[in-house]
């Protein structure tokens, strides 16, 4: 095996990379959010209307809300994309002695000598000037923008998907045991979550899981906290 194989290389990589965060996202927001909204009702009714009302009520308008966050979050990160490839095409075409000298300094910078340094800036200015400078100045590949449907169907997908595990958990055991069903199935759902947002990242996936099952459990436990006392209160 080489030094390289088997690291994230190639075209598409940021595309990918995109809606994979987004996906990762929006179920970790699916699981969390409605498990907490159904486990408090479930606090305070064993009505199964109300658990299925407040489930997918809960669901629709997460996975629309996750989608258009998504979508206006990612427009914004192309937009000024393409306003920088803008800039830099047009400083490729007023100033190119200017633009040639900045590049090659870049590459001085990174480690190469002066002659070196010029040579690689004038091949890679003869071949894709406007490439070789988005790529060394901004770090942005002019073939690879992101892509905010992407983004919003994929992070609606997952919120749904994830979504439909606490609503199933919190619908199909007897009353005694949704509670207690809920609770274990959403911890192990955030441990995987978190494992895979750290295999995305490249990070150690203990602590990311450790973090979302401890907010989970957190987040679970209030809100039953609440709808148990709500119920006894008889405010539902």
């Amino acid at each position: 095996m080489t030094a390289h194989e088997g690291e994230p290389h190639g075209a598409g990589l940021g595309q990918r990379l995109n809606w994979l965060r987004a996906g990762v996202l929006g179920a970790n927001d699916g699981i969390v959010s409605v498990a907490s909204l159904v486990v408090g009702v479930a606090g305070a009714t064993t009505d199964n209307a109300a658990l299925l009302t407040a489930g997918l009520a809960g669901l629709v308008g997460g996975a629309v809300s996750m989608a258009l966050g998504e979508y206006v979050s990612v427009s914004s990160q192309r937009d000024s994309e393409r306003a920088l490839i803008t800039k830099e095409r047009e400083e490729l075409r007023t100033m190119p002695d200017a633009e040639l000298a900045e590049l090659a300094g870049l590459y001085r910078d990174r480690g190469l000598s002066d002659e070196t340094a010029l040579r690689v800036a004038e091949e890679l200015t003869a071949h894709d000037a406007l490439a070789a400078h988005l790529e060394v100045e901004l770090g942005i590949d002019q073939e690879d923008l992101v892509n905010p449907w992407h983004a919003a169907l994929s992070s609606a997908i997952a919120f749904t998907l994830g979504a439909l595990l606490p609503l199933l958990a919190i619908l199909l055991p007897p009353p005694e045991w949704r509670v207690p069903v809920t609770f274990v199935a959403v911890l192990i759902a955030l441990a995987v979550t978190g494992a895979v947002a750290a295999r995305i990242g490249g990070s150690p996936p203990l602590r990311p899981s450790i973090r979302l099952v401890a907010g989970g459990a957190l987040a679970l436990a209030a809100t039953w906290l609440i709808g148990t006392l709500l119920g006894t209160a008889g405010v539902v």
